[in-house]
């Protein structure tokens, strides 16, 4: 067997749990993506994918670390969620993750609730807030989605062409 099938298997991998991770939000994504990119730009001894393409998807790959951060902060502060809404929508996210896959949506959307909540007493306006910050995380989602395909786009590009 050749050892370089190893090494694409492994880029395969990587890139797939990558995908997987951009909805889990225990695993680094599109970080994980670029790692089995590079892998297999690497294995190939960067003949077909070199330093232009590759330094657009680490770029692409710092860009999700903003997106990440902003769209849920966009969603809380579009409402004026209080901090304990955004500290409960990271604790809701973390407990989330033990009762997958519902725990996934419902974890962040009843963690902004209940800080919000536990901030202003206000049933009506913490639920909008725990909504709000729940579809700040989707949109985010959305946005790393888009990331991921546009940079197996640009590699399959680079590859091919």
């Amino acid at each position: 067997m050749d050892p370089s099938f190893i090494f694409y298997f492994l880029a395969v991998v990587l890139v797939l749990v990558g995908i997987a991770g951009i909805i889990l939000p225990a695993l680094p994504g599109i970080p994980l993506v670029f790692a089995g990119l590079l892998a297999a730009a690497w294995t190939d001894g960067f003949r077909h994918v070199g330093w232009v393409p590759l330094t657009v998807l680490g770029l692409l790959t710092l860009t999700s670390f903003a997106v990440d951060i902003l769209a849920t902060v966009v969603g809380a502060k579009r409402v004026q969620a209080s901090s304990k809404a955004l500290w409960g929508t990271f604790i809701g996210s973390i407990v989330g993750l033990f009762f997958m896959p519902i725990g996934l949506f419902a974890g962040p959307l009843l963690g902004a609730l209940a800080g919000e909540y536990w901030h202003t007493r206000e049933l009506g306006r913490s639920t909008k807030v725990g909504l709000a910050t729940w579809m700040g995380i989707l949109l985010g989602v959305a946005l790393k989605l888009a990331i991921a395909i546009a940079m197996l786009g640009i590699f399959a590009f680079s590859w091919f062409f």
